[in-house]
């Protein structure tokens, strides 16, 4: 898959899946504008992918400002180019029962993973459609599709950007343009790992809980963010020319197909 000459833009690019699917792009041959609201974080993934030989800029903003998004998108495409591929990967975690959660965990959930994706689409639809090309991609969540204990707002917030993402493919298509969602599991990321109570937490992920209704991972091992990033790139390659509104999962079995 060479993408040389392509523009590509990945929200959440600081770190974990997002790292993964920029330095994946770049890899190919793509430039890739990384967009984060960290940039002490994203300056220095640029940084290294610059000294590797790759084509990569950094652009902070936060997803939830729209003003911030759509002058980040002006800024990608005038000094850039015309953005080929958007692949929507920042995204917030709040965990906690019913009764714990606060106004602002919905507030800020809805924000980042829902708001944000509509942001950042809407900027990049509108100059993809004149242009009758261009890919999308969403990174949603297995948790979209099978009910988490103590997830409720990140699943909710997750299930709004995944069937969003499928509405915009089926308004898009008519301008060749695609829109799909890739749902990882459990992922060996600072997110994920933020969840583990101790050394063992990989392992108690990949074993499930009975007592929360969770079962583990059939295939016994936690993903990469490279596996993801590798489903990322298949739904933006000419390879999946004829797929949209698909939800590719890419949890290990994790959700027993659902």
């Amino acid at each position: 898959m060479e993408l040389a000459g392509k523009i590509a833009l990945v929200t959440g690019a600081a770190q974990g899946i997002g790292e993964a699917v920029a330095r994946a792009l770049a890899a190919r041959g793509a430039t890739v504008a990384t967009l984060d609201s960290n940039p002490e974080r994203l300056y220095a993934v640029v940084a290294q992918m610059q000294a590797s030989g790759h084509r990569a800029e950094p652009f902070p903003a936060d997803v939830t400002d729209r003003e911030a998004v759509d002058a980040a998108v002006d800024r990608i495409e005038r000094e850039l180019g015309p953005i080929d591929f958007l692949v929507n990967v920042a995204g917030v975690l709040h965990v906690g029962a019913l009764e714990t959660l606060r106004d602002e965990d919905w507030e800020r959930s809805f924000a980042v993973n829902a708001r944000g994706v509509f942001y950042l689409c809407q900027a990049v639809a509108r100059r993809m459609v004149p242009r009758r090309s261009g890919a999308i991609v969403t990174v949603g969540s297995n948790a979209a599709r099978t009910p988490r204990m103590n997830m409720s707002v990140y699943a909710a917030s997750k299930a709004a950007s995944t069937m969003f993402t499928k509405c915009l493919g089926l308004e898009l298509a008519q301008h060749g343009i695609r829109c799909n969602v890739v749902s990882p599991g459990s992922t060996d990321t600072p997110m994920q790992r933020s969840l583990w109570k101790d050394g063992k937490g990989a392992q108690a992920v990949i074993d499930g809980a009975p007592d929360a209704f969770r079962l583990g991972i059939p295939l016994q091992r936690m993903a990469d963010p490279r596996d993801v990033a590798g489903a990322v790139l298949f739904l933006l390659s000419e390879q999946a020319r004829h797929i949209t509104m698909h939800d590719l999962c890419v949890d290990g079995g994790a959700t027993l197909g659902a």
